[in-house]
């Protein structure tokens, strides 16, 4: 399929996000379905990759409106207020993430000058969620009370955020204050202190990000991360299929397996990466070119039943980190605090 490094062969998925992007810049999952933040801003890095400016900068104006006193966002919302009244760590840092990706795309300075007090804001709630141990508290709860609690997907995704605010406040000659210090923090919990993560719940490491993300992140590198993606490589990869979203589960779905893409490029890894990424294709709608969120391959059925805006947007940013689209393709590839 040759025609994947073309960015027109994604054009109905981008049209997708485009219709249901709302007059506000929102981007909910589907037409009247529910909006998170972190996916949300997903979709507006897609929008950026496919050259819809502005619809990404509606996008983050959006976030601009929204952004609680505390600095983060709620986690989830509906019709335009929110249905979920919990504030997330990893959902308040990623705009960090989405707006540096904005910035390679356009070289837009004003752009970083205009929503740095937005990004300092959230970035100060999520510093002030760091334990003496380095890990960060996933959430507050509705009442505005710590939930006492790490998770390492979202760790190693804040970790990313760190040093996407670390590139941006360099570029800006702000004062770096401690960021070093909590970022090195953070990365020390993730790789030393296991205990410090699924402390009141099962552990989810059946689950194919809490595998994947930390290489993704560049949280851990090199022959370490080599070493980690080996370890489970055949208990999560379904050759000819994808990648599965848990262990246990016959189901493979197309943003993991987007974001599996995106971690195995950033190990050097970009025939395998390209071969996984090809095989994904298969699960689009022939009605209308659009991707299922997942495929369960014992009963050869798609669920569940939709094809949301986030999965067209993994699949938009594992499609420019293979096929260098845009100047973000590197955004997973390199480390941008050195």
């Amino acid at each position: 399929m040759k025609e994947m490094d073309k960015i027109e062969f994604y054009r109905d998925s981008i049209n997708f996000i485009l219709d249901i992007q709302a007059s506000d810049g929102s981007i909910t999952w589907e037409k009247n379905a529910k909006l998170d933040p972190w996916d949300h801003v997903e979709s507006a890095m897609a929008l950026a990759v496919a050259g819809e400016i502005e619809g990404a900068k509606k996008a983050y104006e959006w976030m601009q409106s929204n952004q609680e006193e505390v600095g983060g966002w709620f986690s989830e919302y509906k019709s335009g207020v929110a249905s979920k009244r919990r504030i997330e760590t990893n959902f308040a840092a990623y705009i960090c993430i989405g707006i540096w990706h904005f910035y390679l795309i356009t070289k837009d300075k004003d752009f970083l000058e205009e929503y740095f007090p937005v990004l300092d804001r959230a970035m100060d709630f999520v510093t002030s969620m760091q334990t003496q141990y380095g890990d960060i508290l996933w959430a507050l709860d509705e009442e505005g009370s710590r939930l006492d609690d790490s998770l390492l997907t979202g760790s190693s995704s804040i970790y990313k955020s760190f040093e996407c605010f670390y590139a941006i406040k360099r570029l800006l000659n702000k004062d770096l204050g401690n960021l070093e210090g909590n970022m090195s923090s953070l990365k020390k919990a993730i790789n030393e202190k296991p205990e410090r993560f699924d402390r009141g719940w099962k552990s989810k490491d059946r689950y194919s990000m809490d595998w994947y993300y930390p290489i993704l992140t560049g949280v851990i590198s090199g022959e370490g991360a080599k070493e980690r993606f080996k370890k489970r490589e055949q208990e999560f990869i379904v050759e000819g299929l994808g990648c599965k979203c848990v262990v246990e589960e016959p189901w493979v779905t197309i943003a993991e397996s987007s974001e599996l893409v995106m971690a195995l490029a950033s190990l050097g890894q970009i025939n395998r990466a390209k071969e996984i990424f090809s095989w994904l294709h298969q699960w689009k709608d022939p009605e209308d070119n659009l991707y299922w969120t997942g495929y369960v391959y014992p009963d050869k059925a798609f669920w569940p039943i939709e094809k949301p805006t986030w999965t067209a947007a993994a699949v938009l940013l594992a499609a420019d980190t293979l096929y260098k689209f845009t100047d973000a393709s590197e955004l997973f590839l390199k480390d941008w605090s050195k």
